[in-house]
């Protein structure tokens, strides 16, 4: 599996396992399905466990668990972390998708993004 997770992602990732509530072996579930305009629709959530068919990637000691069909999805994606006056949240940077080019940051040439806001973090037990 080709991801590759920056340390500003990493940071944030570390920080809701942290205040998940979820424990100590805790790790940072990352969901992503083909729609929306990019061809992504992404969920993440904080989770005490893998579930049956995750794989699990050590980020320095960080659990990131990862669905089966997510990893084809996320095979060749940077996972980063933005925090500026427009966004907050994940941001995948996908160099090999193609795009509509409606929004004018997709397109022929250009890495597709997608944000994952902050304040769809879920915690399940």
């Amino acid at each position: 599996m080709n991801i590759t997770i920056t340390a500003a992602a990493e940071r944030f990732m570390r920080r809701m396992v942290r205040f998940g509530g979820a424990g100590a072996d805790a790790g940072f579930r990352l969901t992503v399905t083909p729609g929306g305009c990019s061809g992504y629709s992404t969920q993440f959530s904080v989770e005490t466990t893998p579930k049956p068919g995750d794989a699990t990637l050590d980020v320095n000691g960080l659990k990131v668990f990862v669905p089966a069909p997510s990893r084809l999805l996320l095979d060749g994606v940077t996972v980063d972390f933005a925090d500026t006056a427009i966004q907050t949240g994940l941001t995948l940077l996908n160099p090999n998708a193609g795009a509509c080019g409606t929004c004018g940051t997709s397109g022929p040439g250009k890495a597709a993004q997608v944000m994952v806001d902050v304040a769809s973090i879920t915690r399940r037990a």
